[in-house]
């Protein structure tokens, strides 16, 4: 089935990567494929040379996570049960006390998650923190993984421990020290699968002024922005209470809605604001397993999509999903609309496909995926085989079987830029039985 790139850095293949297998592209099923990779690019999908030579199994694109937190893998079930504002205190307490090696056993942790449910790139949102030992120690866990990464370094300039109009003091640092610490790391992770990004963490941590001092700096290096956006009525009820503006108007008088803003949740975006983020390019990071576990809402998605937003998907961090599984995540996206409009014909699995593979891509800088596996595109790719799992089969559509089914047993193999960071469902480069006790002996 896989002839090539077992371990190590992409290169030129005299032989297909995957033989004879089923692949989503183009909107449709192609059986009996072989999938030719060269550097790293898919070179050409094209029928078979050897029927019957490969083990079969399905090739979809990887799925591009759209945010998380990646320290949050150290903080499963965190504040359970606990309003959102109560939640971000109890979190911020555990982030001021992070230290670089459990910041780097929870980068680890969360990206062979990501990688065991067929995510290719993660898009992590990191907290601001004045620490340059525990970003260093983020940068070598997603090095150490292999995962294809955007790493958002945490950004904020007003102060509130209260987090109601500003974020924790004690994490922050000033708006000159962040942006050279972000050159740094740049020239830190060039030429790697690895690429920065800014994080702030909602509309009500930046300053009027920071706002264009951020935008500036970005636009100069053509870096994205995510930014936290209405995930529940705080936003909008404190920048009109501070600003006499909602939460869009707020940012957009301060031009700080353009085409590399990612807006995360966006649960309580309305149609004037829909329209406002769409006008200015703004994708958009849907979280559906944390806005329920947090009981902050359900995002209108459909109504997004019908103003042409581009909307991807995210699992968020595991202090609010408690998993890093994509796979549920793909599901949930489309079941939990389907409940709320009482429609069980939204969110089909080409639809969704779309979506956790590349809905959100043009904010990030990254190639567009549409309709699937696409020859030119990077080598980031997933077979499942439902035979691993008896509960999918038998298999009437696999896309259907995918979105319906699907879970991380049946994740086979994840390649990324060439190279196969997961095999027979295990990972190839961290040996998962000695990392496992690594994070059992951690004390709680």
């Amino acid at each position: 089935m896989r002839d090539a790139h077992s371990s190590g850095a992409a290169a030129t293949t005299a032989a297909p990567a995957f033989r004879d297998v089923t692949v989503y592209t183009a909107g449709a099923w192609r059986s009996h494929c072989d999938i030719n990779i060269v550097d790293g690019v898919v070179s050409s999908v094209e029928p078979t040379t050897r029927p019957g030579a490969g083990t079969g199994g399905y090739v979809i694109p990887g799925f591009v996570n759209t945010h998380t937190h990646l320290q949050q893998t150290l903080m499963r079930g965190v504040a359970e049960c606990t309003p959102l504002l109560e939640w971000l205190l109890a979190v911020g307490e555990e982030s001021v006390a992070i230290t670089p090696e459990r910041a780097y056993l929870a980068a680890v942790s969360a990206c062979l998650e990501l990688l065991r449910s067929g995510t290719t790139t993660v898009v992590e949102h990191m907290w601001p923190h004045t620490s340059a030992d525990v970003h260093d120690a983020v940068v070598r866990a997603l090095r150490d993984t292999g995962i294809r990464a955007i790493l958002g370094r945490g950004i904020a300039d007003r102060p509130d421990p209260t987090r109601k109009w500003g974020f924790e003091p004690r994490l922050m640092q000033p708006l000159g020290e962040v942006l050279e610490h972000v050159d740094h790391l740049r020239n830190e992770v060039a030429g790697s699968r690895i690429s920065m990004a800014l994080a702030v963490p909602n509309p009500r941590s930046v300053t009027d002024a920071g706002m264009r001092t951020i935008r500036q700096f970005a636009e100069d290096r053509d870096l994205t922005v995510s930014i936290h956006l209405l995930e529940t009525r705080t936003d909008e009820q404190m920048c009109l209470q501070h600003t006499g503006f909602g939460a869009v108007d707020h940012l957009d008088r301060n031009g700080f809605l353009w085409d590399r803003v990612l807006a995360v949740h966006c649960v309580e975006l309305d149609d004037a604001g829909r329209r406002t983020l769409a006008a200015r390019g703004v994708a958009v990071s849907h979280n559906p397993l944390s806005n329920m576990r947090l009981g902050s809402g359900v995002a209108p998605v459909p109504a997004m999509l019908e103003r042409g937003l581009a909307v991807g998907l995210g699992v968020d961090g595991a202090a609010s999903n408690d998993t890093q599984d994509m796979m549920t995540t793909l599901r949930i996206a489309a079941y939990l609309q389907r409940a709320v409009h009482r429609r069980a014909d939204l969110l089909g699995y080409a639809e969704m496909l779309d979506i956790a593979c590349g809905g959100a891509n043009s904010a990030l800088g990254l190639p567009p995926v549409v309709g699937g596996v696409t020859v030119g595109g990077p080598a980031d790719l997933t077979l499942v085989r439902f035979d691993r799992d008896y509960a999918t089969l038998p298999v009437r559509d696999p896309g259907a079987s995918l979105l319906t089914t699907g879970s991380r047993s049946i994740v086979d193999t994840v390649m990324v830029g060439g190279e196969i960071l997961v095999e027979d469902g295990r990972n190839t480069r961290v040996d998962e039985a000695e990392f496992t006790e690594q994070l059992a002996a951690l004390a709680v």
